[in-house]
């Protein structure tokens, strides 16, 4: 599964927080609307809870929240905490982070799942370290597996395996914590699937008193004011990408792939090489340090396949490979390889589709 297992210990440990401790999910919320993210977390913690035998959990705090539980009951949530209070909208760093932290050590969760957003990646660390619990960023895989001490001999079972590219992808390292709890991973939108598990399902909802967990001091700063701009990239959403990598050779290559998108109604993606080279713009990234997909089609353009971008388009539906390397690493998971330069191909493509499409 990997190239090596990290042991992670700490100085404060939770005997409570074994079989009998849950898998919890924190929510992000807008607009009392849960983010894709979280559902795609809820559809993971409900297969690791039911590996370990325990409830999956969540927690939305912000302001007007009746219709969550609506929404993620669906996707297997036994128990939802809502700390619904104005001042906890929008988010904010303190009391969402001291809400966390009071409320797990209250609960004592074994795993403990946000998403690797900008507001998880300022929540997250905050709470790991006010528990000494550690935290794993930008996990491609969570699995549950056993682990030997090999210094010890000791062995724990049921542990969360945290799986992300490391040395610059060139190693798949699985990150174990055994001794602390919660055992806490961030984890990017679409790495998850998102599934519901029952429509019918229906879990226990319960109300928070934020003045339980969150101090005055803690609302020291107010948001006055908003501004929001739509990403004008949403690839997550496309069906069809048609990717470029280093290979497209400039900038101006990059235009056939607009080209080709435009007839086939897909999204242009890039590999990481090819937006550090200028051809495209970061939001346009696909890989561990861009954006993950999942699309039902993926056309690869003169892109290599280094791990770092396969581990953001691995899950396409269908993923064609055009390349003038028939050695290139991304064709041992295409489904059909064409063989030539993007030069050639490409056009040919184009002018197929827009004879051939309605």
């Amino acid at each position: 599964m990997s190239d090596s297992i990290n042991n992670i210990h700490s100085t404060e440990t939770h005997p409570s927080g074994g079989a009998g401790g849950a898998v919890i999910v924190y929510l992000e919320m807008e607009g009392g609307i849960v983010g894709d993210v979280s559902l795609e977390l809820l559809t993971k913690g409900r297969t690791l809870a039911d590996r370990l035998g325990c409830k999956l959990e969540a927690v939305a705090a912000g302001y007007g929240l009746d219709g969550v539980g609506a929404q993620v009951f669906p996707y297997g949530v036994d128990t939802l905490y809502v700390a619904d209070d104005r001042r906890m909208a929008p988010y904010t760093s303190l009391p969402h982070t001291s809400l966390l932290v009071n409320l797990f050590k209250e609960l004592k969760p074994q795993v403990a799942l946000m998403g690797a957003t900008s507001v998880g990646r300022d929540l997250g660390p905050r709470v790991s370290s006010s528990l000494f619990s550690g935290l794993t960023a930008d996990c491609t895989s969570l699995e549950i597996g056993d682990y030997e001490d090999k210094k010890t001999g000791k062995v724990y079972h049921n542990l969360l395996y945290q799986i992300r590219p490391a040395f610059g992808g060139n190693i798949v390292a699985t990150i174990v914590n055994p001794e602390c709890r919660p055992q806490m991973a961030t984890v990017r939108e679409g790495v998850m699937k998102k599934e519901i598990r029952d429509a019918a399902y229906q879990g226990e909802t319960v109300r928070l008193d934020v003045a339980k967990y969150v101090r005055d001091e803690d609302f020291v700063m107010e948001v006055i004011e908003r501004h929001m701009e739509q990403s004008r990239v949403n690839l997550t959403a496309a069906s069809i990408i048609v990717a470029g990598g280093y290979g497209m050779g400039s900038a101006e290559n990059f235009q056939m792939l607009y080209e080709l998108a435009d007839v086939l109604g897909g999204e242009v993606g890039a590999s990481r090489a090819a937006v550090d080279a200028g051809f495209a713009e970061h939001e346009r990234q696909i890989g561990q340090t861009g954006t993950t997909v999942r699309p039902k089609l993926y056309i690869a353009c003169g892109i290599s396949g280094q791990i770092q971008h396969i581990a953001g388009m691995q899950e396409s539906s269908m993923i064609i490979s055009i390349n003038s390397d028939p050695d290139a690493p991304i064709n041992t998971i295409a489904d059909y390889v064409i063989t030539g330069t993007v030069e050639e191909v490409i056009p040919k493509m184009i002018k197929y589709y827009k004879k051939n499409s309605k």
